[in-house]
């Protein structure tokens, strides 16, 4: 009965609009007063779960992105990428992934990612003759990429709910490969249909024009090397990693690129205090509901449903994917890794998958729920950038979404993907 109420009350709570955040907080809280523990239990859960030292990574890790976005790394970035591939059919398209990509590894993160490269690419695909659901659904795709990069706090989180399986290092090792895959397979969406659609090349400017816009983005993108590079070597942890990409990225826009002013600084640490709160709120809340699924067992009692279902690999695996990614068009990225880990990361490593590959899995499925209505908060920001409503991109999202699905078959499938960069470069033995 208590397991009846606490699934019940959060879908219902989210039904009526309720955020997500006090959606968790308030059904957990019914179900302890049904269960009639002390009220302090609520208190005892929330402070344990936001008290770790880890967790310092997560402000730092979001406000390195917040300076990256408000601090002039884009443009050059954007000339980067335009430079390398916008000579190709469509290659507008295909420079705004490139582009993405690289702004997603110093960004690490999704919403960012779109809000910088939206702002730049999407106006300059419309003025080239790009239809606006094409630079919409490109952008916001290819800027899930972020979820994947070292810089991405998410992989923190991750970390938190896998309850000690996994380290961070390891996670940030692993999503290089996933993330270069994701890549691949966006660009051959955008390709196909822009050659389907025959939309124009560009002019190829020239190598040396290419080293030039290299040397210019190289300080923002370097920002992946020494966060990976400090880490392998020993000269700091994971978390300090994240003060480490702050404190660069404030010599970076201010005495490098001298693009940050004052007001954009301030503007980038309201917004990451913001972000801040918001993440750590839901890791107090969605403690309290980790702790009430242990309570309950849940992992045990889904993990008998899918045994039911089927007991070979590969499909708890696609049921894992398919529900992930059911679940994450209702819940923001954060809380559905919070709340989904501690459920199937058992039942995945108990059908032989790996906790850093099921990290990927995780990250990937979560993004792409980032894209999906009725959340979609990426997809919400690009389409409020290209002045298009949702109905209409959607209608187009289908190679995307593919690309976005075969990259994720790729991740759940094949281990090498997540796996061979921790072994080669951390000795990781799982």
């Amino acid at each position: 009965m208590e397991l009846i109420i606490l699934g019940a009350t959060f879908f219902g709570f989210l039904v009526l609009g309720v955020p997500v955040a006090f959606a968790i907080g308030l059904s957990a809280i019914c179900t302890i007063l049904y269960e009639g523990l002390p009220v302090a239990v609520i208190f005892q859960q929330m402070m344990s779960g936001m008290n770790i030292f880890s967790f310092l990574a997560i402000p730092f890790f979001v406000f390195s992105g917040e300076l990256m976005l408000h601090g002039g790394v884009a443009d050059k970035i954007v000339k980067l990428a335009k430079n390398l591939v916008g000579h190709i059919s469509g290659g507008l398209g295909m420079s705004n992934v490139v582009a993405c990509t690289l702004f997603g590894g110093v960004s690490g993160s999704p919403v960012a990612d779109v809000s910088a490269m939206g702002a730049v690419m999407i106006p300059m695909m419309k003025k080239e003759g790009f239809d606006t659901d094409y630079a919409v659904n490109v952008t916001t795709h290819a800027s899930l990429v972020g979820a994947l990069m070292p810089t991405s706090h998410n992989m923190i989180i991750y970390a938190l709910a896998a309850g000690g399986k996994v380290s961070i290092g390891a996670l940030i090792a692993a999503g290089l490969l996933p993330a270069l895959v994701l890549m691949v397979c966006m660009l051959v969406a955008a390709y196909a249909v822009a050659v389907k659609r025959g939309y124009p090349a560009g002019k190829f400017p020239g190598w040396a024009e290419v080293f030039r816009s290299f040397a210019a983005a190289l300080p923002g993108l370097l920002i992946v090397g020494i966060i990976l590079a400090g880490i392998l070597s020993g000269v700091f942890t994971a978390t300090e990693s994240a003060a480490v990409a702050v404190t660069y990225t404030i010599l970076l826009t201010f005495l490098i690129y001298r693009t940050m002013t004052l007001q954009n600084f301030l503007r980038a640490a309201a917004k990451a205090v913001k972000t801040t709160g918001v993440v750590l709120l839901l890791i107090g809340v969605s403690t309290m509901f980790q702790y009430l699924m242990g309570l309950y067992e849940v992992a045990d009692f889904a993990g008998d449903l899918m045994s039911k279902v089927s007991t070979q690999p590969w499909m708890i695996f696609l049921l894992i994917n398919i529900i992930l990614f059911v679940l994450g068009t209702f819940m923001d990225m954060a809380a559905t890794i919070l709340i989904c880990t501690p459920i199937f990361l058992p039942i995945a490593m108990k059908a032989g998958m790996d906790p850093v590959q099921f990290g990927m899995l995780m990250l990937i499925n979560c993004a792409l729920g980032l894209n999906t209505p009725p959340v979609g908060t990426t997809q919400f920001v690009g389409c409020a950038i290209g002045g298009i409503s949702v109905g209409a991109v959607m209608r187009t999202i289908l190679p995307f979404y593919a690309a976005l699905i075969a990259a994720l078959m790729f991740v759940t499938y094949v281990p090498a993907f997540s796996l061979w960069l921790p072994r080669l470069l951390m000795g990781y033995k799982g």
